[in-house]
C-alpha cells in the first residue's frame, strides 16, 4: 500500500509539474513569436524567417560551447570512436532510437499521420523481437526507414512558430518552440515513468548520457565541415538548425542534423 501511495504521489505531482510548465510556456510560444525583429519583420508562422532577440547572449554562450567542444567534447568523441567501431556505434543507435519508440509514436499520433504511427508500430516490433532489442535496424533493411519526429516538430505542424531563437549551454542551438519539446518528450516517455517509479532513475540518466554521446557523434563532422567553410560560423550554424529542423517538419530529412531523440533528463525543478 505505501508503495501504491508513493507511485499515486509522483504521479500526481508529476502530472502538475508538467501541466503548469506548458500552461506557461506555449502561450509564451505565441506571445514571443509575434515580436517583431530589428527590420520591422514578424517571424509569426514563417519557419525559414530567424528571430534572434538575445544574438549577444547567444553569441556568448556559442563561444563557450565552442572552447567546451574543442577542448572536452570533441576529443571524447575521438575516444569513443576509437574504442567503438562504426558498427557499434550503429548498434548504439539503433538501441537508443528503438527506445524512444513510444515518443515518436505518440509524436505522430499527435500531427496526425496513422501512417507513421503504424510504421513506428511496425518497425519497433521488428527491431524488438528480431533485431536483438534494436541493436539491429533490420526494419531499414526491408525499407521501413526510421523517421524521427518529436514534440518540437508537433508544435510546428500545430501551427506554433519557432520563437526566439536559442542557444543552450552544452547543448547548443535550438528555439523556444524546439527547447520546449525537449521537455515534452522526456515528459511523455514510458520508460522514464517507469525507471522514475521503481526507484531505478540512474538507468534513465545513464540512457541519457549515452543518448548525448552518439547526438555528438552524429554532430561533430558535421560541425567542423561547416566551421571550416564558415565566415561567420555562428550565423552559419543558425542558418542550418532551421533549415533542417523546417525539413524535419515538412518530412523532407529522414536524417536530421541533430538527432533529436536525445531529452534532458530532469523534471523536479519544475
Amino acid at each position: 500500500m505505501a508503495g501504491s501511495s508513493t507511485l499515486q504521489l509522483f504521479s500526481f505531482d508529476f502530472l502538475t509539474k508538467k501541466v503548469a510548465f506548458f500552461i506557461v510556456i506555449v502561450p509564451a510560444l505565441f506571445l514571443t513569436s509575434c515580436s517583431h525583429n530589428g527590420n520591422g519583420e514578424t517571424a509569426f508562422n514563417n519557419e525559414s524567417m530567424i528571430y534572434d532577440p538575445y544574438e549577444e547572449y547567444n553569441r556568448h554562450i556559442f563561444a563557450f560551447n565552442y572552447k567546451v567542444d574543442k577542448y572536452f567534447t570533441h576529443p571524447v568523441i575521438r575516444g569513443y570512436r576509437t574504442v567503438a567501431p562504426e558498427a557499434v556505434r550503429n548498434s548504439v543507435r539503433n538501441a537508443l532510437r528503438n527506445l524512444n519508440s513510444p515518443v515518436t509514436f505518440f509524436n505522430q499520433v499527435l500531427q496526425g499521420d496513422i501512417e507513421g504511427a503504424g510504421t513506428v508500430l511496425v518497425r519497433a516490433s521488428i527491431n524488438s523481437l528480431l533485431g536483438f532489442g534494436g541493436l539491429i535496424d533490420l526494419a531499414a533493411h526491408e525499407g521501413i526507414e526510421y523517421e524521427s519526429e518529436d514534440f518540437g516538430q508537433t508544435l510546428a505542424v500545430w501551427g506554433i512558430p519557432h520563437g526566439p531563437y536559442l542557444v543552450v549551454p552544452f547543448i547548443g542551438p535550438s528555439s523556444m518552440r524546439d527547447y520546449t519539446g525537449y521537455f515534452a518528450d522526456g515528459a511523455m516517455d514510458p520508460l522514464r515513468w517507469y525507471l522514475f517509479n521503481i526507484e531505478e532513475e540512474h538507468l534513465y540518466y545513464t540512457k541519457s548520457g549515452i543518448g548525448y554521446l552518439d547526438l555528438r557523434d552524429s554532430l561533430m563532422d558535421v560541425l567542423l565541415d561547416l566551421e571550416a567553410s564558415s565566415i561567420d560560423y555562428y550565423a552559419s550554424v543558425r542558418s542550418t538548425y532551421y533549415q533542417q529542423r523546417q525539413a524535419l517538419t515538412e518530412d523532407r530529412a529522414r536524417q536530421p542534423i541533430e538527432d533529436v531523440s536525445y531529452t534532458f533528463p530532469e523534471f523536479e525543478d519544475f
